[in-house]
Protein backbone atom coordinates (compact mmCIF):
# COMPACT_ATOMS: atom_id res chain seq x y z
CA UNK A 1 0.00 0.00 0.00
CA UNK A 2 1.63 3.16 -0.92
CA UNK A 3 1.76 6.03 1.45
CA UNK A 4 -1.36 8.34 -0.01
CA UNK A 5 -3.28 5.04 0.43
CA UNK A 6 -2.35 4.38 3.71
CA UNK A 7 -3.25 7.60 4.69
CA UNK A 8 -6.66 7.54 2.98
CA UNK A 9 -7.28 4.71 4.92
CA UNK A 10 -6.41 6.41 8.01
CA UNK A 11 -7.63 9.31 8.02
CA UNK A 12 -10.77 9.81 5.89
CA UNK A 13 -13.05 7.23 7.41
CA UNK A 14 -15.28 8.93 10.40
CA UNK A 15 -14.69 6.32 12.72
CA UNK A 16 -15.91 6.48 15.70
CA UNK A 17 -12.95 6.74 18.01
CA UNK A 18 -12.60 8.14 21.92
CA UNK A 19 -16.08 7.86 23.97
CA UNK A 20 -18.39 5.60 23.43
CA UNK A 21 -21.69 7.63 22.32
CA UNK A 22 -25.21 7.01 20.98
CA UNK A 23 -25.15 6.57 17.29
CA UNK A 24 -27.02 9.47 16.91
CA UNK A 25 -24.69 11.52 18.73
CA UNK A 26 -22.25 10.24 16.14
CA UNK A 27 -24.36 11.56 13.63
CA UNK A 28 -24.37 15.11 15.08
CA UNK A 29 -20.65 14.80 15.08
CA UNK A 30 -19.99 13.69 11.93
CA UNK A 31 -22.67 16.43 10.36
CA UNK A 32 -21.22 19.19 12.75
CA UNK A 33 -17.52 18.02 11.50
CA UNK A 34 -18.59 18.47 7.34
CA UNK A 35 -19.99 22.23 8.23
CA UNK A 36 -16.94 23.29 9.98
CA UNK A 37 -14.42 21.70 8.00
CA UNK A 38 -16.42 23.68 4.86
CA UNK A 39 -17.16 26.82 6.85
CA UNK A 40 -15.90 27.52 9.95
CA UNK A 41 -16.58 27.10 13.73
CA UNK A 42 -18.53 30.41 13.74
CA UNK A 43 -20.34 29.89 10.43
CA UNK A 44 -21.82 26.58 11.42
CA UNK A 45 -24.72 27.15 13.68
CA UNK A 46 -26.94 24.56 15.39
CA UNK A 47 -29.86 25.07 13.03
CA UNK A 48 -27.47 24.49 10.04
CA UNK A 49 -26.75 20.98 11.84
CA UNK A 50 -30.83 20.29 12.43
CA UNK A 51 -31.58 20.69 9.42
CA UNK A 52 -28.80 18.59 7.86
CA UNK A 53 -29.99 15.71 10.10
CA UNK A 54 -34.05 16.48 10.11
CA UNK A 55 -34.29 16.98 13.68
CA UNK A 56 -35.15 19.98 16.23
CA UNK A 57 -32.37 22.05 17.62
CA UNK A 58 -33.37 21.19 20.87
CA UNK A 59 -32.36 17.71 19.77
CA UNK A 60 -28.98 18.71 19.51
CA UNK A 61 -28.69 20.13 22.90
CA UNK A 62 -30.02 16.65 24.56
CA UNK A 63 -26.51 15.53 23.00
CA UNK A 64 -24.37 18.99 23.45
CA UNK A 65 -25.61 21.21 25.77
CA UNK A 66 -23.79 24.01 24.07
CA UNK A 67 -21.82 24.30 20.84
CA UNK A 68 -18.61 24.33 22.81
CA UNK A 69 -19.40 21.34 24.06
CA UNK A 70 -19.76 20.02 20.61
CA UNK A 71 -16.54 21.78 19.52
CA UNK A 72 -14.49 20.29 21.97
CA UNK A 73 -16.64 16.82 21.17
CA UNK A 74 -15.16 17.44 17.59
CA UNK A 75 -11.83 18.26 18.42
CA UNK A 76 -11.32 15.02 20.52
CA UNK A 77 -12.60 12.63 18.01
CA UNK A 78 -10.51 14.50 15.33
CA UNK A 79 -7.46 14.71 16.82
CA UNK A 80 -7.59 10.62 18.41
CA UNK A 81 -8.32 9.50 14.26
CA UNK A 82 -5.23 11.68 13.31
CA UNK A 83 -3.72 9.79 16.29
CA UNK A 84 -4.26 6.71 14.80
CA UNK A 85 -3.29 7.26 11.40
CA UNK A 86 -0.07 8.16 13.27
CA UNK A 87 0.07 5.44 15.20
CA UNK A 88 -0.42 3.44 11.55
CA UNK A 89 2.35 5.43 9.63
CA UNK A 90 4.78 3.84 12.41
CA UNK A 91 3.36 0.47 12.49
CA UNK A 92 3.84 -0.26 8.98
CA UNK A 93 7.97 0.31 10.01
CA UNK A 94 8.63 2.22 6.98
CA UNK A 95 12.00 4.51 6.27
CA UNK A 96 11.34 8.37 8.19
CA UNK A 97 10.53 9.85 4.57
CA UNK A 98 7.96 7.18 3.81
CA UNK A 99 6.55 8.56 7.01
CA UNK A 100 6.88 12.05 6.01
CA UNK A 101 5.00 11.06 3.04
CA UNK A 102 2.43 9.42 4.54
CA UNK A 103 2.06 12.11 6.37
CA UNK A 104 1.39 14.80 3.69
CA UNK A 105 -0.87 12.11 2.25
CA UNK A 106 -3.49 12.48 5.71
CA UNK A 107 -3.89 16.28 4.47
CA UNK A 108 -4.43 15.75 0.67
CA UNK A 109 -6.88 13.37 1.54
CA UNK A 110 -9.04 15.57 3.23
CA UNK A 111 -8.56 18.18 0.65
CA UNK A 112 -9.59 15.55 -2.16
CA UNK A 113 -13.19 15.65 -0.31
CA UNK A 114 -13.44 19.40 -0.26
CA UNK A 115 -12.51 20.14 3.22
CA UNK A 116 -9.99 21.38 5.29
CA UNK A 117 -7.74 19.79 8.09
CA UNK A 118 -10.26 21.24 11.23
CA UNK A 119 -7.68 21.89 13.62
CA UNK A 120 -6.61 23.68 10.82
CA UNK A 121 -10.11 26.11 10.28
CA UNK A 122 -10.36 26.27 14.19
CA UNK A 123 -6.64 27.60 14.57
CA UNK A 124 -7.87 30.38 12.02
CA UNK A 125 -10.93 31.69 14.85
CA UNK A 126 -8.67 30.49 17.96
CA UNK A 127 -9.08 34.03 19.49
CA UNK A 128 -13.33 33.29 19.18
CA UNK A 129 -13.45 29.65 20.83
CA UNK A 130 -14.08 28.86 23.93
CA UNK A 131 -11.28 28.05 26.23
CA UNK A 132 -11.48 24.28 25.94
CA UNK A 133 -11.88 24.44 22.42
CA UNK A 134 -8.58 26.52 22.26
CA UNK A 135 -6.52 24.30 24.44
CA UNK A 136 -7.47 21.45 22.61
CA UNK A 137 -6.53 22.89 19.41
CA UNK A 138 -3.15 23.42 20.93
CA UNK A 139 -2.61 19.51 21.85
CA UNK A 140 -3.79 18.43 18.53
CA UNK A 141 -0.39 20.99 16.54
CA UNK A 142 1.95 19.86 19.76
CA UNK A 143 1.12 15.67 18.98
CA UNK A 144 1.45 16.68 15.41
CA UNK A 145 4.91 18.63 16.10
CA UNK A 146 5.81 15.70 18.67
CA UNK A 147 5.49 12.76 16.27
CA UNK A 148 7.36 14.88 13.33
CA UNK A 149 10.20 15.67 16.07
CA UNK A 150 10.68 11.96 16.12
CA UNK A 151 10.72 11.44 12.11
CA UNK A 152 12.96 14.24 12.07
CA UNK A 153 15.79 12.54 14.37
CA UNK A 154 15.08 9.05 12.88
CA UNK A 155 16.18 10.62 9.41
CA UNK A 156 18.83 12.38 10.65
CA UNK A 157 20.10 9.56 12.98
CA UNK A 158 20.29 7.68 9.52
CA UNK A 159 20.87 9.95 6.91
CA UNK A 160 18.27 9.62 5.21
CA UNK A 161 16.88 13.48 5.53
CA UNK A 162 18.16 16.86 6.36
CA UNK A 163 17.41 19.94 7.37
CA UNK A 164 18.72 23.06 9.16
CA UNK A 165 17.71 24.09 13.16
CA UNK A 166 15.96 21.76 15.68
CA UNK A 167 13.58 19.08 14.87
CA UNK A 168 10.81 21.16 16.70
CA UNK A 169 11.55 24.27 14.37
CA UNK A 170 11.61 21.78 11.43
CA UNK A 171 8.10 20.14 12.44
CA UNK A 172 6.49 23.47 13.08
CA UNK A 173 7.81 24.71 9.73
CA UNK A 174 6.19 21.58 7.90
CA UNK A 175 2.87 21.82 9.71
CA UNK A 176 2.38 25.46 8.56
CA UNK A 177 3.44 24.44 5.23
CA UNK A 178 0.96 21.77 5.05
CA UNK A 179 -1.64 23.50 6.03
CA UNK A 180 -0.89 26.98 4.41
CA UNK A 181 -0.57 24.86 0.80
CA UNK A 182 -4.30 23.45 1.55
CA UNK A 183 -5.45 27.14 2.26
CA UNK A 184 -3.75 28.28 -0.81
CA UNK A 185 -5.22 25.62 -3.27
CA UNK A 186 -8.79 25.82 -2.07
CA UNK A 187 -9.97 28.92 -3.83
CA UNK A 188 -9.15 27.07 -6.92
CA UNK A 189 -10.26 23.69 -6.55
CA UNK A 190 -6.73 22.55 -7.53
CA UNK A 191 -5.32 20.12 -5.31
CA UNK A 192 -2.45 19.24 -7.76
CA UNK A 193 -1.44 22.99 -6.13
CA UNK A 194 -1.29 21.55 -2.96
CA UNK A 195 0.56 18.50 -4.62
CA UNK A 196 3.23 20.74 -5.87
CA UNK A 197 3.62 22.51 -2.52
CA UNK A 198 4.09 18.97 -0.56
CA UNK A 199 6.48 17.49 -3.25
CA UNK A 200 8.91 20.67 -2.94
CA UNK A 201 8.76 20.95 0.80
CA UNK A 202 9.50 16.85 1.45
CA UNK A 203 11.79 16.73 -1.77
CA UNK A 204 13.92 20.15 1.02
CA UNK A 205 13.87 17.82 3.43
CA UNK A 206 15.08 14.48 1.73
CA UNK A 207 18.78 13.31 1.68
CA UNK A 208 21.42 13.82 -1.52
Amino acid sequence: MSPRSAGRSAILPMTHTGPVRSSSAERVLDVAENLVAQRGFNAVSYADIAAQLGVSKPALHYHFAGKGDLGSALITRYASRFGAALTALDAAGTAPQTRLEGYAALYLAVLEEDRMCLCGMLAAEYRTLPTPMQDAVRDFFAANEAWLCTVLRDGRADGTLQFHGSPPDTAAMIIGCLEGAMLVARPFHDTARFKAAADNLLAGLTAA
